[in-house]
């Protein structure tokens, strides 16, 4: 059990999917307090990595649930996910899907 005193901010989490069929990762589940604490609980019982990042955070707990990121965010999640791909050992080809060509923003 937790507990924390009135002057203490209450834990939040976030969890993000990236899906490869997707254009960007979505939330799909937040909380504060409790719910927070199950949320990191389940993704450690379930072997996924939990980033502990109060900065992105605060502005993904702002999003809906299954909203996905905002493009502001890319390269941050970007950045993340390709470090997590590292640690899997995975090839961060083999999951981000190529760019159509002609279909980049230089193209359009």
């Amino acid at each position: 059990m937790t507990t924390s005193s009135p002057n203490e901010k209450r834990p939040q989490a976030v969890a993000i999917r990236y899906d490869k069929h997707t254009s960007a990762p979505r939330v799909v589940a937040k909380g504060y307090g409790t719910l927070a604490e199950t949320i990191i609980q389940t993704a450690k019982d379930n072997g996924l990595y939990v980033h502990e990042s109060a900065e992105l955070v605060n502005v993904l707990m702002q999003l809906d649930l299954d909203q996905q990121i905002p493009p502001e965010l890319y390269i941050a999640i970007a950045e993340l996910l390709a470090w997590l791909y590292q640690l899997e050992g995975k090839s961060v080809d083999s999951v981000i899907p190529k760019p159509i060509p002609g279909n980049t923003p230089d193209a359009l």
